[in-house]
């Protein structure tokens, strides 16, 4: 009897720790998708690599994605480690993260049981900060199918203001790239109003027929509204077919007249230029312009001039003028402050109500 007890006290230990070696095992299970999975929602223009990673640099490029787990990682990193993305988890408060120029292992989600979780990644910086790379997510549940984004679509053409520059600034501080913050910009905002997807297409310095310093051999709208990815070097194009817009925005000129009041037909032929392309690869999208919030006094009036001019040559229905009123950030930065972007939203809302009848 005494040797029965013995070989069955062993069996039991080789028992438990088997078992707890399985256990263990089930612990570690983890499920890792590319970036670009169907499992994943994607808003702004990314570039869809063959490895299955995706690339992007213009601000507010969001994913959003449904999953049944503790944890949630992604693997991450930006050419330049200046970019910024935040994520919010189940509606909360969004927790940000300085990417890195190497890949990064980043913990986005660790909860304390297993349960269903909606997070939204965005992208807080913009294209001169660097390209981010997304390689894939990894957790320790299972992925949902890919949540439904809304029918409506905007895009918004612009320069620093669209950018979100210097929104989350710091009273008295020296600016860095933490201060974008496209979530709070005018134009996420006017998005969220009619509940319509938006994809920023923004380059800060850039103008329509030169840039702040007076350039006219960097990308500016014409061209960079042509580009995924709007690098200086080599850049790679869009295919507007994969975004049909419902509503464009096109809030440019402030970086065209810092340095003097450009001449008026070279401005105004570049602009119907630019009108005649939109119109051709969105056609059935209304065009609204606006002069921006930075420009006042004649600098205004001339480009107001220029835009009803442009309007006129174009002689589409489709085309639209509103008002911009002058918001001119505060000392710390000369860009619109966060109030002063939820003023500029609350000011556009009603004039893009009227148009669009939505």
């Amino acid at each position: 009897m005494r040797k029965l007890f013995s070989f069955s006290a062993s069996c039991l230990a080789i028992y438990f720790s088997l078992a707890c070696v399985v256990t263990q095992a089930q612990e570690l299970t983890v499920n890792s998708i590319s970036a670009t999975d169907r499992s994943i929602a994607t808003m702004g223009r990314i570039v869809k690599n063959a490895d299955g990673s995706a690339q992007f640099a213009f601000p507010g490029v969001s994913f959003f994605i449904n999953f049944e787990g503790k944890k949630l990682s992604l693997d991450a990193m930006s050419s330049g480690g200046q970019n910024y993305i935040e994520a919010i988890v189940d509606g909360g408060q969004p927790k940000i993260i300085k990417l890195s120029a190497k890949e990064e292992h980043i913990d986005l989600v660790e909860s304390a049981v297993a349960q269903k979780h909606r997070v939204q990644i965005i992208h807080r910086s913009e294209t001169w900060h660097g390209v981010v790379s997304f390689k894939k997510f990894t957790t320790d549940g299972k992925f949902s199918e890919a949540p439904a984004l809304p029918k409506l679509k905007i895009m918004v053409l612009g320069d620093s203001v669209t950018c979100s520059e210097a929104i989350d600034r710091v009273d008295g501080g020296k600016k860095d790239t933490s201060w974008w913050n496209p979530r709070l910009s005018y134009g996420m905002l006017t998005a969220n109003a009619f509940n319509a997807q938006v994809n920023l297409v923004c380059m800060g310095g850039r103008g329509l027929i030169r840039s702040w310093n007076g350039k006219t051999d960097e990308n500016n709208l014409p061209d960079f509204y042509q580009f995924a990815l709007a690098t200086d070097k080599d850049p790679i194009k869009w295919d507007h077919s994969q975004y049909d817009p419902d509503l464009i925005i096109s809030a440019i000129g402030t970086n065209d007249f810092s340095s003097g009041i450009p001449d008026r037909e070279t401005y105004v032929n570049t602009y119907v230029k630019l009108l005649l392309s939109l119109l051709t690869n969105h056609k059935h999208a209304q065009i609204v312009l606006m002069e921006g919030s930075i420009l006042d006094g004649d600098k205004k009036a001339a480009l107001i001039g220029y835009l009803n001019e442009a309007k006129k040559r174009v002689d589409d229905k489709r085309v639209h003028i509103v008002k911009a009123n002058h918001y001119p950030g505060d000392k710390t930065d000369g860009h619109p402050t966060k109030e002063q972007h939820a003023l500029m939203a609350k000011d556009l809302i009603p004039q893009v109500k009227a148009i669009m009848k939505w």
